[in-house]
């Protein structure tokens, strides 16, 4: 049996111009945890938005329309819970020798970079509790980042993630539409480490339908009910950035990182707990503005801003979903947590990720 989706898992974050990522990671004597920065040279307009119950983030009220930030260069995802904090120090760092973030001086590296950061717990995942992010994996994974080529599955930030029992990751998704009369591209970057299961353990598929998966065998699915069964870890959630390069205001991009969570609600499933830490936010490059009906004239339902809107943050739930699913199906088994590619081989008999 064959599903297709609405929204084919394919694309990158950096299919939105201007926009680079890039990882850092250690999965040895003792470590599985990591970084990914998403770097944005030309600047960004950004906003937030915290659904669950246990967050560990960063710099999210500067994010806030009616406060002074109006631009960020770079977000930080990265594991360590709150200890992890500290890699974004390290992008820091990264964007002060560059010039950027906010001026506070003449001189061209009078600046105070903002650096919105969320975390994902993976303490002792790799063995060692005490092996977690520190600044050095900051300013490795901001260096790496690069607008092609772009990892995924069980790296950077997704390392030590767990998703519903199986291993976890980072996945992304893109998809052009037109909005107004232009081509405004919207994508996503989800780092995955849930207590929720974004496979259906009936089906043995993501509950999203991803084109070329198919139901796995019998026993691909037997073997896979026994893995989702075991009680999972307390302590997850679920990270991600969404991006356009459609122009929108600060307080537009925060209702996209709202309408990006419906989109994580729908692929993982349960979302939102208390012992979530779910945070999206949201990124424009404005690099494209796209045409509405003048103030004047008596606008049209189909084309006034809202109505344009509409269809940019519900594309933006689409891809966001497709991110999430696309980090499971990605993963790669590391450790003690099998991927799901390992327990359901049979399902990518015909599966193959458009680029």
């Amino acid at each position: 049996m064959t599903r297709t989706n609405r929204v084919p898992i394919g694309g990158t974050l950096p299919h939105v111009a201007g926009v680079r990522v890039g990882h850092s990671h250690r999965r040895s004597a003792g470590w599985q945890t990591g970084t990914t920065v998403v770097f944005v040279p030309g600047g960004a307009v950004a906003a937030v938005d915290v659904r669950g119950g246990g967050p560990g983030t960063r710099e999210t009220d500067a994010l806030d329309p009616r406060n002074v930030v109006d631009r960020i260069h770079a977000v930080c995802l990265t594991g360590g819970s709150a200890y992890g904090l500290s890699a974004a120090d390290g992008v820091m760092t990264f964007l002060e020798a560059r010039g950027l973030g906010v001026r506070v001086g003449a001189a061209s590296n009078e600046v105070v970079p903002v650096v919105p950061t969320a975390v994902i717990f993976d303490l002792g995942r790799g063995g060692q509790f005490n092996n977690r992010p520190d600044a050095s994996f900051g300013a490795r994974a901001a260096a790496a980042a690069r607008p092609h080529r772009i990892r995924r599955g069980s790296v950077g930030a997704g390392t030590g993630a767990v998703a519903g029992g199986l291993q976890g990751g980072v996945g992304m998704a893109s998809l052009p539409i037109d909005l107004g009369g232009r081509s405004i591209t919207v994508s996503a970057l989800a780092v995955v480490n849930s207590i929720g299961s974004v496979i259906d353990p009936i089906t043995g598929l993501p509950w999203l339908p991803t084109a070329g998966l198919r139901r796995p065998s019998r026993a691909d699915r037997h073997a896979l009910a026994a893995v989702v069964a075991l009680p999972p870890p307390s302590l997850n959630t679920t990270i991600g950035v969404v991006c356009t390069d459609a122009e929108i205001t600060r307080a537009e991009a925060g209702r996209m990182a709202m309408s990006a969570h419906d989109g994580l609600a729908r692929a993982v499933r349960p979302a939102h707990l208390m012992m979530d830490g779910d945070t999206i936010f949201a990124l424009s490059t404005g690099n494209m503005a796209f045409a509405t009906d003048e103030p004047t004239e008596q606008p049209r339902a189909e084309t006034s801003r809202a109505a344009l809107l509409s269809r940019l943050f519900a594309v933006a739930a689409d891809v966001f979903g497709a991110a999430c699913t696309d980090a499971v199906v990605s993963a790669s088994t590391i450790s003690a947590r099998l991927a799901y590619r390992d327990l359901c081989p049979s399902a990518f008999a015909r599966w193959a990720r458009p680029t």
